[in-house]
């Protein structure tokens, strides 16, 4: 199943609904405590926030048990200095039916102007899961 379908759900919320209410925004300040000997965010660390923020999404979409199964790709393309504040975005990009992909954007702001722009863009797979940890149909 695509974004683009717009089937409806049992509780008749359709598809394209679903996917604009999970989407997730969080706003986040780069402390010193977070960055590399070039005053710069670690990679490590963007990742954390970026699966943090995917699984927020994932789990309002679905409003199951989601777990992290693969981070298809994440592409780094502009370095996030301390003192900034990024702003992550999670949007459902894909539905099949026991797993979902997110796709996450962070956008590096600097704290005193209105320059902003797209640091990092990265996928991530989720399965949801019963309570046996067995995989489950995402739409009932």
């Amino acid at each position: 199943m695509t974004v683009q379908d717009n089937i409806t759900t049992e509780n008749s919320i359709s598809v394209e609904d679903r996917i604009k209410a999970s989407e997730t925004r969080i706003f986040k300040a780069v402390f010193p405590n977070t960055t590399n000997h070039y005053d710069t965010l670690f990679g490590g660390t963007a990742m954390h926030m970026m699966d943090e923020v995917a699984f927020i999404t994932a789990t309002r979409f679905s409003r199951q048990i989601m777990v992290t199964v693969s981070s298809d790709r994440i592409d780094f393309k502009k370095p996030i200095p301390a003192g900034t504040i990024v702003e992550l975005i999670g949007t459902v990009t894909h539905i099949g039916n026991t797993s979902l992909k997110v796709r996450v954007e962070i956008y590096v702001e600097q704290m005193y102007s209105e320059d902003r722009e797209k640091a990092v863009t990265g996928e991530f797979s989720f399965v949801a899961i019963d309570e046996h940890k067995k995989p489950i149909k995402i739409l009932k």
